[in-house]
């Protein structure tokens, strides 16, 4: 009984396929197919944590400071800057009802290039490519490379497909903390891994 019906199944199998070419052709996309999932799962993965990576390396919290002077001396010119139009503004509505129209255009017109000139400068300073762009890209770029490499070079020699960043864009689910080469990142940069809160003290 349990050989007739593997026989009529066999018959059914055959019948759809139809001739011997096609037969031959899906049992070689079969292969195919096991073959590239086989390969898929073969394929070595690790992570790293690109935020804990950086914590040791003073330079980059040196750069990182700097950076922030930076960015606070801008900000306190563009915010005082700000006020000083705003205060010119303020003068000109108490006093516009007795201005005459030549006169009001010239105050708007001064008003007007203050507040232009203060949204060029914090432009020039914040803006995409301004002073803070390409400050950042002078200061962090090098340690970044060197992380890069870093993490290049640890690959090479655990022989990995693919590294990710936990930081990046690339979405998490789960991360098995056996995968986390960090540590690894962060000893082949030349530090010793450990208590990051000592390392503040």
């Amino acid at each position: 009984m349990k050989d007739k019906f593997i026989e009529n199944n066999a018959f059914d199998i055959v019948a759809e396929l139809g001739s011997e070419h096609v037969q031959k052709r899906s049992i070689f996309i079969f292969i195919f197919l096991i073959f590239t999932s086989v390969n898929t799962f073969a394929q070595r993965f690790a992570y790293v944590d690109s935020d804990y990576i950086l914590k040791y390396i003073p330079e980059y919290a040196a750069a990182q400071k700097q950076l922030d002077v930076l960015s606070a001396q801008w900000q306190k010119e563009i915010d005082t800057r700000f006020a000083e139009v705003e205060k010119l503004s303020l003068a000109y509505q108490a006093d516009q009802v007795l201005l005459t129209e030549e006169m009001r255009k010239q105050r708007e017109g001064e008003i007007k290039e203050k507040e232009d000139a203060v949204k060029e400068y914090q432009r020039l300073k914040f803006g995409f490519e301004g002073e803070l762009f390409k400050q950042r890209g002078k200061l962090i770029k090098p340690i970044q490379d060197r992380v890069a490499k870093a993490i290049q070079t640890m690959a090479d020699a655990l022989q990995l497909d693919m590294v990710f960043d936990k930081n990046s864009e690339v979405t998490f689910l789960y991360a098995n903390p056996r995968l986390d080469k960090s540590n690894d990142v962060v000893t082949r940069l030349g530090y010793k891994p450990g208590d990051l809160s000592k390392k503040k003290q």
